[in-house]
């Protein structure tokens, strides 16, 4: 239970208190973007997409980059109009890991001291439902900003790899531990010590994956799904989110306590959703 107790501050802390969002400005148009663009999508216009734009670059992940879609999240999540939120890139690579070049010149006091990669996590804090819409590369850092969203959906021809001993260095971001949750120890020990890729088919049988789509439906799809999880509950919605991530972070035993804890919410509070009626008949 002391694991739970310390879980919640963490879960509850609003976006706008994390670092970097402190001088957030209301919901920013595409136009405001250097890195990605942002839309409202579906029939009630309640699915904000956000687009990583670097085609040139394979839309390697740097401090711009990372930052726009920080603050694209923080005025999403805002937003009471949006319900759920797909991340995507283009045809050729979701994004093709963190921008080497930003970071060659970086000795490890830049890095230790300047809190390398500290806000990139940022998009796991996020309460509203995260789909990644994963088409082409999702290698390094972009695989694990693919992990870090709560559903992904992959487009036929899309790989995924976290080859950083490639480059004589492990993954920064939470991938050992994101990848090791989604497909297990073993193949996710092979897939970081070696460096190599696997398929959108490979991923989705070991668990990584949820749906594979065609490259050209694949947004859509995931936007489907968005606007599907956006009719229910915004709070249950919260809720369920919440406690399946707690229940992967958490001990067997505790994780029981977690789910006796949203048991208690629900019988003491009743949620305020009409389909609540459903439960008792």
């Amino acid at each position: 239970m002391a694991a739970l107790r310390a879980l919640l501050p963490v879960v509850r802390r609003p976006l706008r208190s994390w670092p970097g969002c402190a001088a957030l400005r209301p919901f920013a148009s595409e136009a405001d973007f250097k890195y990605i663009l942002t839309e409202k999508k579906g029939k009630g216009r309640n699915v904000g997409l956000i687009r990583l734009n670097r085609p040139k670059a394979l839309n390697a992940l740097c401090e711009g980059l990372m930052a726009e879609l920080n603050q694209a999240l923080a005025a999403f999540e805002a937003d009471p109009a949006v319900r759920a939120i797909v991340v995507t890139g283009g045809e050729k690579a979701f994004a093709a890991g963190a921008d080497i070049k930003e970071m060659q010149n970086q000795t490890f006091q830049d890095c230790y001291s300047g809190g390398f990669l500290s806000h990139w996590d940022q998009l796991t804090r996020v309460k509203k439902p995260v789909i990644a819409a994963v088409n082409g590369y999702a290698l390094g850092g972009g695989c694990e900003l693919a992990m870090m969203c709560d559903i992904i959906y992959a487009g036929e021809k899309a790989q995924f790899a976290q080859p950083e001993i490639l480059l004589g260095t492990i993954p920064g971001a939470g991938g050992t531990q994101r990848l090791t949750r989604a497909v297990g120890k073993s193949l996710a020990m092979e897939m970081v010590l070696t460096g190599d890729r696997i398929s959108a088919q490979d991923a989705k049988q070991a668990g990584l994956v949820s749906k594979i789509f065609p490259v050209d439906t694949l947004v859509e799809e995931a936007i489907q799904c968005a606007e599907k999880i956006a009719s229910n509950s915004k709070l249950v919605t919260a809720m369920a989110k919440e406690s399946v991530n707690a229940g992967g972070a958490l001990p067997r035993v505790e994780s029981g306590e977690w789910r006796g804890h949203w048991g208690c919410f629900y019988h003491r509070r009743k949620v305020p959703n009409s389909r609540s009626q459903h439960l008792s008949a």
